[in-house]
This record gives structure tokens, sequence and C-alpha cells, in this order.
């Protein structure tokens, strides 16, 4: 089985977010896709096995599986395209824990179709601003994630979290953003995910399916241009359209392999 390796979010190797994408000939069980993972050692490995319609899509970290999944997305489709798998006018769909997801290329960019996460207020959550080391201007969650905003994007770009403590915390993920202070960008973000053996995601994609609408309440737009500040960024389209959110990318291949 070919094995690559796509920076996702991106237009150049080595920044925005690797996923391993490995496209199955037979189904395997959930273990061996789990030992995969492990051996890669990315945040997310993608297995695609073919259906009558479109793909099965599945998304592993080195210790468990996730119910949706952006940047592994986006790489799945770049390498159905760029292999000539699928061709590159054809709209790719994908079936997944969080439903059918859709990819086409718009212009150079990978567009993805992924669902509204909407979040809602809630309590700061004990030990999370001694975690973080900062104080909260907002807190909400969603089925997955805590959202959090803060004062600044030099706050953002300064966190030192303790991943130890945020690891204790009930939530996929912990979303951190502030509006952006450098144009063209609107927000920007930093996403942290100890509890599933990811501390710092470099980019992703389904954190802006909560970050979009939060972000439409309070600077009153559908379209946005965000940044998220990993050490090695990436950079994402963001468009809501009624209950979906619209995710747009580059990727770019830097490892191409075979799985022995």
């Amino acid at each position: 089985m070919n094995l690559y390796i796509i920076d996702a979010f991106t237009s150049e190797p080595f920044k925005g977010n690797p996923a391993a994408v490995c496209l199955l000939k037979e189904r395997k069980d959930d273990q061996w896709m789990q030992n995969v993972a492990k051996e890669m050692n990315l945040s997310e490995t993608a297995f695609l096995y073919p259906l009558e319609d479109g793909y099965e899509l599945r998304w592993f970290t080195p210790v468990a599986e996730v119910e949706l999944c952006g940047h592994a997305t986006l790489a799945s489709a770049h390498y159905l395209w760029e292999t000539g798998i699928e061709p590159e006018e054809k709209e790719l769909r994908f079936f997944t824990k969080s439903g059918w997801l859709t990819a086409k290329l718009d212009g150079g960019w990978i567009e993805l179709n992924f669902p509204l996460e909407q979040v809602e207020a809630c309590e700061v959550p004990e030990q999370l601003e001694d975690a973080l080391g900062v104080k909260l201007v907002y807190a909400g969650s969603n089925r997955m994630d805590l959202l959090v905003e803060v004062e600044s994007e030099r706050q953002l770009r300064e966190l030192q979290p303790n991943f130890s403590k945020l690891s204790t915390i009930n939530a996929r993920g912990i979303l951190v953003t502030s509006r952006a202070e450098e144009t063209p960008f609107d927000f920007v973000s930093r996403c942290f995910f100890p509890a599933v053996g990811v501390n710092e995601d470099p980019v992703t994609g389904s954190a802006h399916c909560a970050l979009a609408p939060y972000w439409q309440s309070k600077l009153g737009t559908n379209h946005f241009l965000a940044k998220q500040l990993s050490a090695r960024e990436g950079i994402l389209r963001v468009q809501i359209q009624d209950d979906r959110v619209l995710l747009a990318g580059q990727a770019v291949t830097v490892v191409k392999g075979e799985l022995l």
C-alpha cells in the first residue's frame, strides 16, 4: 500500500499540518489502523477505502480515532487528485463519522464542505486559566471542544500551556483564539489536544467549524481569512454557508512511501 505524507493548509513544504494518507485495498481492523497511526506519529493519519459513490474516510491520532479532521481530509483529496486516481474536475465525497463531507478544487485551493459546530457559552472549567497561564475573555463548548478567547494576538502567541493540566479537562481539544492584529487576517488561533495525544496541532481545519460561527457573531461577516499560529503556521479561507462551513487550503506532498 502506498502511504503519502502531505503538508496541508500550506503551499510550502515543512509548513502547515502534515498528515499521512493511506489508500486501503481491503478493510483493516481498528487496531491495525491505530498501530499505523502510532508508527507515523503525526497528529493524524487518514485511511481511505473506496465505496461505490465515494470513499470511506477515518482519521487516527497516535492514540485515538477522531470524529472530524480537516487537514487530513484536505490531504486525502490532494492525494487522490495528485496521483490521478480521481480527475481534478471531480468533486470528491467522503463518508465519515461526521457524515458525508465533500472536497473540490477552486483556483488552486481545495475547498472542503464541513458541518458547522456552534459553541455555547459555558463556565470556565476549573484549572483551565491556570493551565493556559492567561485570563480568558470568553469560554464556550460544543460536542467536541472548548473554545476560549484571549485578549490579544500577542497573548496567544506567548502561551506556554501546562499540557499535563490541560489533558485533565473533559474535551477533545482546547481552541484558543483572538482577533488578528496583522492584515489581511480576521482572526488567529492555536489548538491544543493533549487528551488525544497531540499537545499542539499545527493547523486544525475542524476547529474552524466552531471558530467561524464564533467570529461571525463578533465581526458580522460570513467570510474570513484565518491564520493558525503554531510553529509551522497555516492559512485557511473560511466561509459560512447556512449550516455548513467551507474550509479552503492548499497542500503539498513531501513524502511518498510504501507500507510493507
